[in-house]
């Protein structure tokens, strides 16, 4: 990239110190040992997410540790103490069910208080808690359900009735299913237990199950490309990195009002969403409703966000609003943008320096990886479209795959291969969920191979190419769709962008793009030509689409990702798969 696209940093950009201004020398000293010392050592040698989250790195019990935002409601603020007493609560609820330690704590709600009390409840008893999103159809919540052996779910009388009833005898480890009322008071529906009453029952006090750093705490379902989802399986010890990178990544400080506008349904929304904030003692802003543009920017301005953490799609959707909106609210707190969930444009980057006056800061993880591993962050330099370089305890590598199994390292700037880390943060994922094998191949000796194509630049930047089955091969060129998307993103009638490989019998694949329109911009065949003209002008003719298509909006994850094995089986009429976390609408 050109140097007239580099967003440079100062000290004058930062309205606090941030935390990790020493790029080589906080890497060069890092250590993970040091973190787990500082977390948990001198507090016993049991390691306990919900417990370091909620008192025992000493977070003022009278402090907002959440504040719930709902239409038409008031906001409704639960302490640090106060949230501590509510988790024993469901611990010593659960305990009383006779849920041991090791059983699975399933739940399914919108973004109430219960699913935080619920989550950090079951693993302060030691259970492994598997958050689902609350859009899942009956479907796909029962194939998590037996996939997990879920023997405990909470979920609400409404989700209950519309999704979980006509289901239940699909679940046979099922044993308990709680309801929250979802306007209050309390539920009466037979074979299931009301969470109110048990909890107005349960003792406030509890002590945690004396979990160890390698004891199962977390299952987080992500979907294959076929077949069925796959369950990630992280430890307790993954609260080091939740910890790690809230400091790097996120630059959390004490008084920071932190708004990750994820569900826990997806793991941004738990590490992020639940687990990292508090291990800080910030406040966390919670928001019930799904998104609005309007909405968005007056929460960012009257609740006074100060960290702000979100999705691509998020942002292309308040691009695709138009920055008049934007332009009538202030965020004078606000001081620093992150976003996750699939690669950054890097005219998304530049949008929020010229409308939110930050420039958006992209960060590349995974669910295996459970926590961020490569990030651009407040102090640093931002080449817009790169993820950014690796921080502290991370070991990144570009990688190619030999044919004996083996891998070789790609030292040469620029130059295409598998993006692998180095076994030994501690959120590493420790298993898929019955799938051993599987999980087996992920590794080559010491190595995690990602499945994601990358380039490293002289710098140190990584920057994605695309997934390994999502790159198109063209006339003996392989086309990277990031690449092809963002440039597609640069002009102004586009809001949105999806590439894929369409079958040619001339080249292998051709380039087909699916965009949707930002306001103000109509679909005609003079917009496509320009479009085309516009894509070839900035890649050259070989990598540019030969076919463009304008839908109203594409398909999607519930977690923002634009799904283009959906778009190129809808493109060629082949089965389109496990479509459990499409994104309602798409």
């Amino acid at each position: 990239m050109d140097n007239l696209s580099l967003i440079r940093k100062t000290a004058a950009d930062s309205r606090l110190t941030p935390n990790w201004t020493d790029f080589q020398g906080e890497r060069a000293g890092f250590r993970w040992e040091d973190v787990a010392t500082r977390l948990f050592a001198a507090k016993g040698r049991h390691v306990n997410i919900a417990r370091l989250a909620l008192g025992a790195l000493n977070q003022a019990k009278g402090k907002t540790a959440l504040r719930f935002l709902a239409q038409g409601a008031a906001a409704r603020d639960v302490s640090y103490g106060e949230l501590d007493a509510l988790t024993n609560r469901f611990c010593n609820v659960l305990r009383g069910l006779g849920v041991r330690r090791g059983d699975r704590v399933f739940v399914l709600s919108g973004r109430i208080p219960e699913l935080y009390v619920t989550v950090l409840g079951a693993l302060k008893n030691g259970n492994i808690v598997a958050p689902l999103f609350s859009a899942f159809g009956p479907e796909p919540i029962a194939t998590r359900m037996n996939l997990g052996g879920g023997s405990v779910l909470v979920t609400t009388d409404m989700l209950h009735a519309r999704k979980v009833a006509r289901a239940r005898e699909r679940m046979p480890t099922l044993k308990h299913l709680l309801l929250v009322a979802e306007e209050g008071g309390s539920t009466a529906v037979p074979d299931t237990l009301d969470f109110a009453t048990l909890m107005a029952q349960a003792d406030a006090c509890c002590e945690p199950a004396p979990t160890g750093a390698e004891d199962l705490a977390l299952l987080h379902f992500t979907s294959g490309t076929t077949g069925t989802p796959k369950g990630a399986l992280h430890v307790h010890g993954a609260v080091c990195t939740h910890w790690a990178t809230g400091r790097y990544a996120l630059d959390l400080h004490p008084d920071d009002i932190f708004w990750c506008t994820a569900d826990p349904g997806w793991v941004t929304g738990t590490s992020y969403g639940i687990i990292a904030p508090l291990l800080h003692g910030v406040t966390s802003i919670i928001d019930r409703e799904e998104f609005d543009a309007e909405r968005w920017y007056g929460i960012l301005q009257d609740e006074g966000v100060t960290v702000w953490y979100t999705a691509p799609t998020a942002i292309r959707m308040l691009m695709k609003a138009g920055a008049e909106i934007a332009k009538k609210y202030r965020f004078p707190n606000l001081r620093f943008i992150a976003s996750v969930g699939e690669p950054l444009n890097p005219e998304a980057v530049r949008w929020g320096k010229e409308v939110l006056g930050l420039p958006i800061h992209d960060n590349w993880w995974q669910t295996e990886t459970g926590g961020i591993m490569i990030a651009n962050t407040p102090a640093f330099d931002i080449k817009p479209g790169s993820m950014g370089r690796p921080l502290p305890g991370i070991d990144a590598a570009i990688v190619k795959r030999r044919e004996d199994g083996g891998i070789e390292f790609v030292e040469t700037p620029d130059t295409e291969g598998e993006l692998a880390l180095k076994r030994g943060w501690p959120s590493m994922f420790r298993g898929y969920l019955n799938a051993e094998e599987r999980y087996r191949k992920c590794f080559v000796g010491d190595w995690y191979l990602t499945g994601d194509l990358a380039k490293r630049d002289a710098d140190g930047y990584y920057w994605f190419v695309g997934r390994a089955d999502d790159v198109i091969k063209s006339a003996g060129h392989l086309i990277g769709p990031f690449e092809v998307e963002s440039a597609l993103m640069e002009h102004p009638a586009v809001a949105e962008a999806g590439v894929i490989g369409k079958p040619d019998p001339v080249v292998g694949e051709m380039v087909k793009a699916f965009v949707s329109l930002k306001q103000g911009f109509a679909d005609s065949e003079e917009l496509r030509k320009e479009l085309l003209g516009h894509a070839r002008k900035k890649l050259g003719a070989a990598v540019a689409p030969k076919e463009i298509a304008v839908l109203p909006s594409l398909p999607r994850t519930r977690s923002g990702k634009i799904m283009r094995r959906l778009l190129k089986a809808r493109e060629l009429g082949l089965p389109e798969g496990d479509l459990s976390t499409l994104e309602s609408g798409s």
